[in-house]
């Protein structure tokens, strides 16, 4: 061999060695750099399989690869067949629009996902994948990424296959140099967007100084700096509640890092070259996700940072003034995910169902009686729709004064509120302990005597309503002040009726089997408050009362106070629902908005209980005229209580 050429060759073979060299070098500081920042994963407990909480953890992907109940499908239909037990060197080949296919029913899960994952990870170590990026748009930043795989999201968009990641970004152009210095900020990925923190930021919880706590949502895995249920209303955002309230269990991954250079990450991890999709083929939301290599953050790491939010909404810990906008918001979404579910997986039966509820619904109001209205001569006998419609006419009627008397819920709900965050907070209350046994009978009483102080305060407005409407019948002017303190003596009598039926309903409801029971007794009792206000009873005689009247009109009784309280119950959280999703204004204050709306509609749910104590009096003091009397149009209303007259009476006056 000549010289010049054996020169060459040893200038050929130490370059190759110095950049073999460097490139060893720079993968052991990217390893070196991911496991000083590896995240601990916070994941909400579950106490037993296929209970609450959550039951997945980051799997080792590893385990899918030549697992005879994983199958590689082809891009045409969901059902092409290419293989059983794809292997990583298959699935590497790119494999544009194929997809993996885990065993069970996407829209259909049961507890078979649940079940799979655990057989197919036992052994295998909870894995998280780091990549060291940069972006060429962004010189001088590197992103160390940490990238999490579910067996299965199960949240509103059901799909198998679940990819999740966080992202630190340093301002430092090597993993070498990222290595002196701490990280500027963090980004955890939250559905389709992401939520920021500085390394510094109090939200940010780290361990050990280094390693950032990352709370993954029950179901959805969406990543979130702390412990509570977090509300979205756009793509970004997911449009539902992520909850990662405890308890909670960590989970440190171990860490596993896929090269910086392409070339090196496709031979040491084959798979992250499949362009296909990691879960089941499905309609619209329900497909299996992209893998990393796909998604934007993987490409452009830095300038995918500039879109991250700098937080999350969390519904807040107490409520206040009745049922909370965002409470509503959580549980409309989740059940018109469900609905919306099965019409994708099931829709021949779900839209027979819903056309069957729609047509009965027609009927049931086409055979109802609305008119004559007439809010006025109120002991008169009304049909279920004359009941609605003059209660709704009333109120029209006189809105400022029945808005002023559901204002006195506002206070009572504040008192109920600080109650409950005095006694929770506090580690004992007369002795009791706040946990354990002593916790559970202490939430019991605090039921018990929030419940009884919201109905006390409904009660009031019961009473405080039928008093004005009777003042307003006998065309005397009033006040809400006036019926207020009018209604005055009835407190005592109330409140002890209201504790003795509260008691009795908590307890009865402790068991399942009695719940029936206590329904029945619920609207059995639901005439207490006028009962008290118009027949000045005892706490005892309103309860026999209430039941004596109630029990020849139980189901219009029951559907009436029902439909009442539909009104009022929904009118607040509604509003306060489609606040969340038109503005960005504080949930705490779209709390208040969507409670005082609440309140303020109550009196309407006082007035169709007062036309229902009418109707079912009327009823029953007609019914006990002797039998060869005429029977006479209405009762008569002495004094503003209700007392029946006979046939020859109602003729001489």
């Amino acid at each position: 061999m000549s010289s010049p050429r054996r020169t060459i060759l040893v200038v050929l073979a130490l370059v190759a060695l110095c950049w073999c060299g460097r490139a060893s070098a720079g993968l052991a500081d990217q390893r070196a750099l991911a496991e000083r920042y590896a995240p601990v994963v916070r994941l909400v407990a579950q106490a037993k399989e296929c209970g609450p909480g959550e039951p997945y953890r980051p799997l080792d992907v590893n385990v899918l690869f030549g697992a005879d109940t994983v199958s590689l499908r082809g891009p045409w239909n969901r059902t092409d067949l290419i293989t059983i037990g794809p292997t990583t060197t298959q699935v590497g080949k790119g494999l544009y629009g194929y997809h993996l296919d885990f065993p069970g029913d996407a829209l259909n899960p049961g507890c078979g996902y649940e079940q799979w994952a655990r057989t197919i990870s036992a052994g295998a170590k909870t894995t998280v994948y780091a990549h060291v990026a940069v972006d060429a748009g962004r010189p001088g930043k590197l992103a160390l990424q940490y990238w999490l795989f579910y067996a299965f999201n199960d949240w509103n968009n059901y799909n198998e296959g679940d990819w999740e990641m966080i992202q630190l970004l340093f301002d430092a152009p090597t993993a070498a140099e990222a290595l002196q210095r701490p990280p500027v900020e963090v980004g955890y990925s939250q559905h389709e967007g992401a939520e920021r923190a500085g390394w510094e930021d109090d939200k940010l919880e780290r361990v050990d100084g280094t390693h950032p706590v990352v709370y993954a949502a029950a179901g959805s895995h969406a990543n979130f700096f702390g412990e509570a249920l977090y509300l979205g209303s756009s793509a970004s955002e997911g449009v539902g509640c992520d909850d990662t309230r405890g308890p909670s269990v960590d989970v440190r991954p171990a860490v596993r890092t896929i090269p910086s250079d392409p070339r090196t990450a496709r031979e040491v991890f084959p798979w992250i070259g499949f362009e296909g999709r990691w879960g089941e083929l499905q309609r619209a939301f329900y497909n299996g996700p992209t893998g990393p290599n796909l998604k934007r953050q993987w490409t452009e790491p830095v300038q995918w940072a500039a879109d991250w939010r700098s937080r999350s909404y969390a519904v807040p810990a107490g409520g206040v003034l009745g049922n909370k906008a965002t409470d509503f918001f959580c549980g409309a979404v989740g059940g018109g995910s469900e609905v919306l579910r099965r019409l994708v997986h099931e829709p021949g039966p779900v839209v027979l169902v819903l056309a069957a509820l729609i047509a009965l619904a027609l009927l049931a109001l086409s055979r109802v009686t609305w008119r004559p209205t007439a809010p006025l001569q109120l002991a008169h006998r009304r049909g279920w729709g004359q009941i609605i419609a003059a209660a709704g006419r009333m109120y029209w009627q006189r809105l400022l004064l029945f808005v002023g008397i559901g204002l006195l819920l506002v206070p009572i709900a504040l008192l109920v509120t600080l109650l409950q965050t005095i006694v929770l907070k506090a580690s004992s209350v007369a002795g009791i302990s706040n946990e354990g046994e002593g916790g559970g009978l202490l939430v019991l009483l605090l039921v018990a005597i929030g419940t009884t102080l919201t109905l006390l305060a409904f009660g009031l407005v019961q009473v405080a309503t039928v008093r004005a409407l009777v003042e307003i019948d006998e065309r005397r002017p009033v006040g809400a002040w006036n019926a207020y303190r009018m209604s005055v003596r009835s407190m005592r009598p109330l409140l002890g009726a209201l504790m003795i039926a509260v008691l009795t309903a908590v307890l009865l409801t402790t068991s399942l089997v009695l719940i029936p029971i206590a329904v029945w007794l619920i609207v059995r009792w639901a005439l207490i408050a006028p009962a008290i206000a118009l027949e000045d009873l005892s706490a005892v005689e309103a309860l026999r009362r209430s039941a004596h009247l109630v029990r020849h009109d139980w189901l219009k009784v029951g559907s009436l106070t029902i439909a009442g309280a539909a009104v009022a119950l929904a009118a607040g959280p509604l509003v306060g629902a489609l606040l969340i999703l038109l503005t960005s204004a504080p949930l705490p204050a779209l709390d208040v908005v969507a409670g005082i709306i609440y309140a303020l509609t109550l009196p309407f749910v006082a007035l169709t209980t007062a036309y229902v104590y009418f109707d079912t009096r009327v009823r029953d003091e007609l019914t006990l005229q002797p039998r060869g009397d005429r029977l006479p149009a209405e009762i008569e209303l002495d004094g503003g209580v209700a007392t029946g007259r006979s046939a020859p009476e109602a003729a001489q006056s």
